[in-house]
């Protein structure tokens, strides 16, 4: 069976509240006890699949999750073991899981990629969780048609490490299942607790966490784009091709944001997030038109997540990055420590703010509402998606034309860490003039937001347009792309960096040396970002 379930983390400021809605007359609650299990090497946890046997009740379950959507469901397959075998292994210190029973259920092709006998003789108990759950059924007549229901569990409780008692993590989430129903009735119902109690989105599973604790860490590796999961081919409609695009960027920003409330700051997580975002935002934007049920309130919501995430990154990645790489080369130190606590809105603040949430849980519902029922759901995205990248293409040639006409500068471009900051001399710098053009700098920046726009649609749009014999012209294509936009970054970014090192001079003339590198970096910089851009413009469209 699929499961179709909405997880979130529960601020310590709410719990009272929530927990009198969930301990109501018809509540229940049950000890959980469960044994995770994996090869040493993790090797079912690193195909996305969860293995257990946990005490539920009176009763043993033997539990595998699998596969799934990546966001809210997944494929689950429960089987009620024997009490008294299950006891009798417990004694002998020898519980393990029966894998035969997943032999043709729904399951089998999730282990299908694995050796049934070779698998279980390498499965050990890796970690157990020790929870307390209290569940709730919220029922809503639907008349003649099938009821909602949905079950709200609260748990809270601990993951223990299998070999290792001393080391734990504290647990302590909320999920809604859908039992049957809409699934309107579940989204409408996890928006109200949400903006209620300020949860936030997790989809960190328990085996996952329990997976951090036996390695030693925190969180998981930030996630990137990852264009093989965009599920389209070329006879997709129109409103299902919109909800794959979104559905990607999704897979992107939810593992980063979960890491983020959960309270990592790893600028990795921060950026993944940003970038997850803008992707969503070029596809808002760009695919509008593709369905009757996007909601355009999210566009400003998202902006200004992406806005705030982006003020805290350029900061972080000055003082941990850039600094370091100035001070090798001899520069004072420049100390952004108070720049960055005076911001007024960290990441985890930014992410977990319930307007955001609320954004998260409509395009998660959206993603997963059915494109059959839209009017445009008999037309091919391939119709359509043609005009749209046109209309992008135009935008940014015209842009670039304007952009061209007022800049003759010619050359080669740098990255830091190919300058010899040792041999740039002071006196080649005008360092009480080195602020950037600022109307050049707003139309750069512009050009750079149509060409990101145009990369992220490209990359949308290029499984449909890939004709026989035009791949490798696609791939060049995205290729010439993807250089502009690194190159047109990197120049914008050293103009950001001199800008804020400018500033910082005010009151610390430590920063002057910052901001006189960059001028100098910036004005012996010949935009390399132009010949690729010249390069974008001459070449051929692949659509």
């Amino acid at each position: 069976m699929q499961e179709i379930e909405l997880k979130f983390l529960v601020p310590e400021s709410r719990l009272k509240g929530l927990m009198r809605q969930a301990q109501v007359k018809s509540s229940q609650l049950t000890q959980l006890a469960a044994h995770y299990y994996d090869t040493p090497d993790q090797q079912l946890a690193q195909s996305g699949i969860g293995l257990r046997i946990r005490k539920e009740g009176d009763s043993w379950v033997q539990t595998i999750k699998a596969g799934g959507d990546g966001i809210a469901a997944r494929l689950e397959h429960n089987a009620v073991l024997d009490n008294e075998q299950v006891q009798a292994m417990l004694d002998a210190n020898s519980l393990m899981p029966d894998l035969t029973i997943y032999k043709d259920t729904p399951i089998a092709p999730a282990l299908s990629k694995f050796k049934l006998k070779k698998l279980v003789k390498t499965l050990t108990r890796l970690y157990v969780t020790d929870v307390q759950r209290t569940t709730r059924l919220l029922v809503e007549d639907n008349g003649d048609q099938m009821e909602n229901s949905i079950e709200i569990a609260y748990d809270h409780g601990e993951i223990i490490h299998g070999n290792d008692d001393a080391q734990r993590e504290v647990i302590q989430e909320i999920e809604f299942e859908l039992i049957s129903g809409d699934l309107d009735f579940l989204f409408m119902t996890a928006k109200t607790w949400c903006q209620r109690y300020k949860l936030c989105l997790s989809t960190v599973t328990k085996a996952e966490r329990g997976g951090l604790l036996i390695n030693g860490q925190n969180h998981s590796p930030a996630v990137s784009a990852d264009l093989s999961q965009l599920n389209i081919s070329k006879k997709v409609s129109i409103p299902a091709f919109v909800r794959a695009a979104i559905h990607n960027c999704l897979l992107q920003i939810l593992p980063n944001s979960s890491a983020i409330v959960a309270g990592s700051t790893d600028s990795d997580h921060i950026l993944q997030s940003q970038i997850g975002i803008r992707r969503l935002l070029a596809a808002l934007d760009a695919f509008a038109s593709f369905s009757d049920e996007i909601n355009p309130d999210w566009q400003p919501i998202l902006n200004q997540t992406a806005t705030l995430l982006g003020d805290y990154q350029e900061l972080d990645y000055l003082a941990n990055y850039i600094e370091p790489k100035l001070q090798e080369y001899g520069a004072p130190e420049t100390n952004w420590t108070t720049d960055i606590d005076a911001l007024k809105i960290k990441p985890i603040d930014a992410i977990s703010v319930p307007d955001f949430q609320l954004t998260l849980l409509e395009l998660i519902a959206f993603t997963m509402s059915d494109p059959t029922l839209e009017p445009q759901s008999n037309k091919l995205a391939t119709d359509k998606i043609v005009k749209v990248l046109s209309k992008q293409y135009e935008k940014l040639l015209h842009t670039d034309e304007e952009l061209d006409e007022g800049d003759n500068v010619e050359g080669d471009s740098m990255d830091l860490e190919d300058i010899d900051l040792k041999n740039i001399d002071s006196e080649d710098v005008d360092l009480e003039s080195t602020n950037s053009n600022l109307d050049t700098d707003d139309q750069a920046d512009f050009e750079l937001h149509q060409l990101t726009d145009f990369r992220y649609i490209t990359e949308f749009c290029a499984p449909l347009l890939s004709k026989k014999g035009s791949k490798k012209r696609t791939e060049r294509q995205l290729k010439c792309l993807l250089k502009a936009q690194k190159s047109l970054e990197k120049y914008h970014g050293y103009a950001q960096y001199q800008q804020r090192y400018q500033l910082k001079s005010a009151v610390d003339n430590n920063a002057l040396y910052g901001a006189g590198w960059f001028a100098a970096v910036l004005k012996n910089d010949a935009k390399r970002s132009d010949k690729c851009l010249v390069k974008v413009r001459d070449r051929s469209i692949f659509w």
